[in-house]
């Protein structure tokens, strides 16, 4: 089982270089010999963002670990397949669970742990040159990325190990990638949480600094002045580093616990090992493809940092595609049947291909429509020229239209993935999107990193140069933060179709070994139809929650910031001390506030359904809240996105302060909470109610459809 040892190596390999970043971070020194007047100002401003970002994780953690405890017990008493007595599902289950949950938040600890460590020395190196600024912040992304993708197969590939050791039997082999199943939903139950409350304190504390201090006050972004800026600082941490590292180990847990249940239930791949294992080698590859990928990270003086971040993109997807055939050839088996579609070799890679440049092309086309490079944010920017409810209808408009070509491309990857490799090569497609995960974080986590040099260099009245480097950084990292939303979202889609696909699989298989016939799910069966309508309004209803929570916590630092302002002598004036703490405090209870009513939304309603009207209604709810969730997804996070950038494009023009920008101001407000509270949240919720759906599906085939009998 030479698999399981190149994935061991893989996790291995990935924790060491993390560990290597991290010391080439760390070993940066803060300051100048001799020490300069705004040493000590840089030095104090970080540890005030770190303080508040460890603080804010560790509150949140415990809300988690009291969650873990109960979701874990709930799989216990719930799962317990009597089919297969030798082992106790539940409890290998909640194992599972319980371990992909810890993982999670042990990556999300220590890249938020670098994060603020690399922050003030990119700030640090930004004062000698771009070049040196760029690397430093690109180094403590590649911490994350790295770091998670290594503790996530490391941590499934042991699970995988010591229940198939357990548990040796072919027979047996479905049960054990079912309970393996838990992992995927540990870690997606962390993410939402890690979404939603990372999100609602970012964008609390973001439009509180912008409503008072840009639109009322007239000051600039970062001002030291203004009381929320250590809170939105902190936030771009809690929200883009831990939310989204959270976001995509799900996605990688998930997916590639969907495709080892399909595979499951193919005879020729219980009886290979290699071959079973073949969606965790997909990870394991592109750990080595990502890792010679970053050295062509860099930049020169006078060269387009966004330019060198899509380089990476470009380069490690292509590696990729080179790399998986030679792994496909190799540990692939030439054909094998699932739900009686014969599958070949040659169709299993090539459904990975269509996923790793499906996930390629969705980034593209979200950079098209987010960046100020090209027409549509400009046209958003135009349109500012009449007031912000116009800002506003082009903003929406744009996110709507956004849509059309990256929902072609994901029917398009569907369509041929199944056509070629059936259920399972959308589970592989799912993967081939994330492949190259490492670097994708790695770039992702870049994004706040930049953003809060750039905030501690304007505290630190470093002076424009500095900040100009930073803000250069800065711009590339607000780019390639789109392009990873794209990721994102599109691989949520595919995940969560292969996650639903795994689903129905094995509840055909279930049924059969009861004697039973699970039939068709047929689209105008009442209980189905009227489960799609109801799947499709969980998305809305999931963002309204959301968005009103940014909203009553942003009500709450608005106030708070005028108060300050109105109360605090000379802080206006410069002479004053604003009190930094208490708007920490205000964005961390109301997140944590917050985001119970969402989670429990999301977790509660696919085990309430199934368990009172079984299956087939619950087929018709993940399906729809699968094809609605990732339309209002894409849009929401473009037409934020869009509303950032078009007042960036309005800034860069050297129009600050005036009406024109203060109504883009206003649109960017109100996106803030649509491109990272409620439109990156919608992707956990539609792959964490499929995750739920096939981590219970013994206990809705036993005990389900109580009203429906």
């Amino acid at each position: 089982m030479i698999s399981a040892y190149i994935v061991f190596g893989a996790s291995i390999l990935a924790l060491l270089v993390a560990l290597f970043f991290a010391r080439k971070v760390t070993s940066i020194r803060v300051g100048s010999i001799p020490p300069s007047p705004s040493d000590e100002k840089l030095i104090t401003i970080s540890s005030a963002i770190a303080e508040g970002a460890m603080a804010f994780l560790v509150r949140e953690y415990k809300v988690i670990a009291i969650f873990i405890a109960v979701m874990a017990v709930a799989i216990i008493a719930l799962l317990d397949n009597p089919k297969t007595p030798e082992i106790n599902e539940g409890i290998f289950t909640a194992i599972a669970f319980v371990s992909g949950a810890i993982i999670s938040c042990l990556s999300g600890f220590i890249g938020m742990k670098i994060a603020t460590l690399g922050n003030v020395r990119t700030t640090q190196a930004a004062k000698e040159s771009i070049s040196k600024a760029f690397r430093v912040a690109f180094d403590s992304g590649a911490v994350m990325g790295f770091g998670l993708i290594g503790l996530a197969i490391l941590g499934l590939i042991t699970l995988l190990q010591i229940y198939t050791t357990l548990f040796p039997g072919d027979n047996l082999r479905l049960v054990v990638m079912e309970t393996i199943a838990g992992f995927g939903l540990g870690g997606s139950s962390v993410a939402l949480f890690g979404r939603v409350g990372g999100g609602i304190y970012t964008k609390a504390a973001d439009v509180g600094a912008d409503l008072v201090g840009k639109v009322e006050k007239g000051i600039p972004e970062d001002d030291p002045r203004n009381p929320a800026t250590i809170a939105d600082n902190v936030g771009d941490n809690v929200g883009d580093i831990a939310g989204m590292g959270a976001d995509l180990f799900g996605s990688a847990a998930e997916a590639t616990c969907a495709a080892l249940v399909i595979g499951a239930t193919a005879t020729a791949l219980t009886g290979n090992m290699d071959a079973l294992l073949y969606p965790v080698l997909i990870s394991a590859f592109g750990i080595p493809v990502s890792l010679v990928t970053t050295f062509f990270a860099s930049v020169k003086e006078g060269e387009s940092v966004e330019g060198a971040l899509k380089k990476q993109l470009w380069i490690s997807t292509i590696l990729m595609a080179i790399v998986m055939y030679f792994v496909t050839q190799k540990f692939m088996i030439d054909e094998f049947v699932i739900s009686d579609k014969t599958i070949t070799r040659n169709g299993v890679y090539l459904s990975l291909i269509f996923g790793l440049f499906a996930g390629m092309f969705i980034g593209l086309i979200t950079e098209y429509f987010t960046s100020h490079s090209y027409k549509p944010v400009r046209e958003v920017a135009d349109s500012s020229n009449t007031g912000a409810a116009t800002n506003i209808i082009y903003g929406l408009a744009l996110g709507y239209k956004s849509t059309v070509v990256p929902v072609i491309l994901l029917v398009i990857t569907i369509v041929v993935s199944n056509t070629l490799a059936g259920m399972y090569g959308i589970a592989i497609a799912a993967l081939g999107m994330i492949s190259t995960i490492a670097i994708g974080l790695t770039i992702d986590a870049y994004g706040p990193v930049s953003d809060n040099a750039g905030g501690i260099a304007e505290m630190a009245e470093l002076g424009k140069e500095v900040r100009n480097r930073t803000d250069t950084l800065d711009a590339a990292g607000n780019t390639t933060a789109a392009i990873g939303k794209g990721f994102a979202i599109g691989s949520a889609a595919l995940t969560s179709l292969a996650l639903f696909a795994a689903f129905i699989t094995r509840s055909q298989t279930a049924f059969k070994e009861i004697g039973k016939d699970f039939g068709v799910v047929e689209l105008l069966d009442p209980l189905v139809f009227g489960g799609l309508l109801f799947g499709a309004m969980l998305p809305f209803l999931f963002s309204a929650f959301t968005m009103k929570s940014v909203g009553d916590a942003a009500k709450d630092m608005v106030e708070e910031v005028r108060r300050q302002f109105r109360e605090i002598p000379g802080l206006m004036e410069g002479t004053g001390k604003p009190d930094y703490k208490r708007c920490v405090d205000i964005s961390t209870t109301a997140a944590l506030r917050e985001m119970i009513p969402p989670g429990i939304l999301v977790l509660a309603t696919p085990i309430l359904v199934g368990f009172l009207f079984g299956i087939k209604a619950l087929s018709g709810v993940l399906a729809g809240a699968l094809v609605s969730g990732v339309v209002l997804a894409i849009s929401s996070a473009n037409s934020g996105g869009a509303w950032d950038n078009a007042k960036k494009y309005i800034e860069a023009a050297g129009k600050k302060g005036t009406d024109l920008h203060k109504a883009a101001v206003v649109g960017d407000t109100v996106g803030d909470p649509f491109k990272d509270t409620s439109g990156p949240a919608i992707n956990i919720l539609i792959k964490l109610m499929a995750i739920t759906s096939l981590v219970f599906v013994e206990f809705f085939i036993h005990y389900g459809g109580l009203l429906t009998k």
